[in-house]
């Protein structure tokens, strides 16, 4: 069609690179133009951070369904002046009729021993994202929630235009799609791959919407709606039951943090791995900010480094709260992170990294700042592109494929699988307060074991390198592979580097031993946004990632 982006505009969309955007009444940061356009309605209507927020997830769980939907998790933090951090974290239990035994004969058998499916019926958990939202409004909303699906709800009924980014997901995942009914029904109509600028509809998830706000998010997880998911899941062949749905809460609780460089960086706690991050920048904080601020070889040697040893304690330790405990204090304090410095070599890559010893025993992401600098940091996610692949019977509802991709089989893991339990989960996002306790600064990207890497550098670009959000969000990205998928594990390391960091750095990181895998101009991965405010004048200043269709706008 005269005018339109090809089918493979992708790369070209990457070198887009804009200036940060600048507002005071309220900015909507997001990884889809439909997802901003929701939430900036709803701020411009007079509603707050949380309700424009909550407007822009429902939004993308219809536009974004590779990456989010009312089957998959959220977890967000909400800050405000003179209030008091808040965090959400919205995961579900795996199926309590599961027992390793199942999940061992339903899944693969790899030269590195036995793995969960990562896809199918074996491979979700109660879906956390509804209740969240509930959660959300009923300590911050001021709008009615019928009010704020309105866009989300036109868009799953009439349907809506397939962008670039969308279209190629379907394709990729169309193989996967076409095994389950329902699925193919939805997302192959006709059992033909949509186009570019071809119009979804979603009816079924229309209707689910519709019943949510008419009957309560409660109706999701304890009345006729759930036990229609979990029917359609049952046939499905899924073991998640009514009484699993039944049993879900979110937990609401204060977040994470650390202090870096003076700025307290607020995390998503357990059994998200935002500790990673902020593990990671106690550790590099023993480096001095102008030699980081840099960005050469040296600077990526450190961050990539230091994040190594963060993940390794992350695997070697962590687990969901209810299965056993973490030594969370110890892990985000200022002492451990100076021991984990100590083990950096700072000329050389490390090939095994061990968990330090204790002496005591596909995603979206979106951040709304409204005119009275309320914040909201908000991630969710089905887990893997359309995550299990399996749509719930009738009810539109896609779910997450998060036990398949998060749990082990392995013995003595603390991640191993149990029954009705939480998996670690990649998903986390950050907050930043200055020295006064202001929240300041707001952001997040998508991309599973990518996450607290990429957060990281956003982090430092602007703390250590004086960047602008834009700047540093657009700035060379790289990334340390493999992190703490189980599918990905074990395997040598490698960074992979953007190759515009230039051909002088990413020759000097190989002589320190880094095993380089070149990503092109802009293929590193994430879909970072942020949101910058001056508290002394209200101004917002606004980055979104090109290497998405994301999208900053305020007014």
């Amino acid at each position: 069609m005269l005018g339109f982006p090809p089918p493979d505009a992708q790369e070209v969309l990457r070198r887009r690179t804009p200036s940060p955007v600048m507002a005071t009444g309220g900015m909507v940061c997001a990884a889809h133009p439909l997802v901003v356009a929701a939430g900036l309605d709803i701020l411009r209507a007079g509603g707050n951070a949380v309700d424009a927020a909550v407007a822009a997830g429902l939004c993308a769980a219809v536009v974004m369904p590779e990456m989010c939907g009312l089957g998959g998790d959220l977890f967000a933090i909400v800050h405000g002046p003179g209030r008091e951090p808040v965090s959400f974290l919205g995961s579900g239990i795996s199926p309590s009729a599961a027992t390793v035994e199942i999940m061992r004969a339903g899944g693969e058998e790899t030269a590195h021993g036995p793995r969960l499916s990562l896809r199918g019926p074996l491979s979700m958990s109660v879906p956390g994202m509804v209740d969240a939202y509930a959660a959300l409004l009923a300590r911050f909303g001021s709008k009615p929630l019928a009010e704020l699906a309105e866009p989300a709800i036109g868009h799953a009924d009439k349907g809506y235009p397939l962008s670039p980014y969308g279209a190629a997901a379907i394709a990729d995942q169309a193989g996967q799609l076409a095994r389950h009914g329902p699925s193919a029904e939805v997302f192959l109509p006709g059992g033909q791959v949509p186009g570019v600028g071809q119009i979804l509809r979603q009816e079924g998830l229309a209707n689910t919407l519709r019943r949510i706000c008419s009957e309560g998010p409660d109706s999701f997880y304890r009345g006729a709606l759930a036990r229609e998911i979990t029917a359609g899941l049952a046939a499905a062949g899924a073991l998640l039951s009514a009484a699993d749905f039944a049993g879900h809460r979110t937990v609401v609780a204060p977040p994470i943090s650390t202090t870096y460089r003076g700025r307290t960086v607020f995390q998503t706690g357990l059994p998200t791995q935002g500790l990673i991050l902020l593990e990671a920048l106690n550790i590099i904080e023993q480096v001095r900010s102008a030699d980081l601020g840099r960005r050469d070889a040296a600077a990526v040697h450190v961050l990539a480094e230091a994040l190594k040893l963060a993940y390794a304690d992350r695997l070697g330790y962590a687990r969901d709260p209810l299965t056993g405990p973490t030594p969370l204090d110890t892990l985000i304090s200022k002492a451990w992170g100076e021991k984990r410095f100590a083990r950096l070599d700072l000329a050389h890559a490390a090939e095994a990294v061990p968990p330090g010893g204790l002496t005591d025993g596909d995603t979206t992401y979106l951040c709304v700042v409204d005119g009275d600098g309320l914040m909201v940091s908000l991630i969710q996610s089905v887990s893997s592109a359309f995550g299990s692949g399996v749509v719930a019977g009738e009810t539109g509802v896609l779910m997450n494929n998060r036990v398949g991709r998060g749990y082990t089989l392995d013995e003595g893991h603390p991640n191993r699988f149990v029954p009705g339990r939480r998996t670690m989960h990649t998903l986390n996002c950050w907050l930043v307060a200055d020295e006064a306790g202001t929240p300041v600064l707001v952001g997040g990207t998508p991309g599973g074991d990518g996450q607290p890497q990429w957060n990281l550098q956003v982090l430092s670009a602007i703390i250590d390198g004086g960047l602008d959000v834009q700047a540093a969000i657009a700035a060379p990205r790289w990334t340390v592979w493999p992190g703490t998928d189980p599918h990905t594990r074990p395997n040598p390391f490698e960074l992979q580097v953007e190759t515009r960091l230039g051909d002088g750095p990413i020759s000097e990181l190989e002589a320190r031993g880094h095993r380089i895998r070149r990503m092109g101009g802009w293929g590193a991965g994430g879909a970072a946004q942020a949101i910058a405010r001056d508290p002394g004048t209200g101004v917002l200043c606004a980055g979104s990632d090109t290497r998405c269709e994301g999208l900053a706008m305020g007014f």
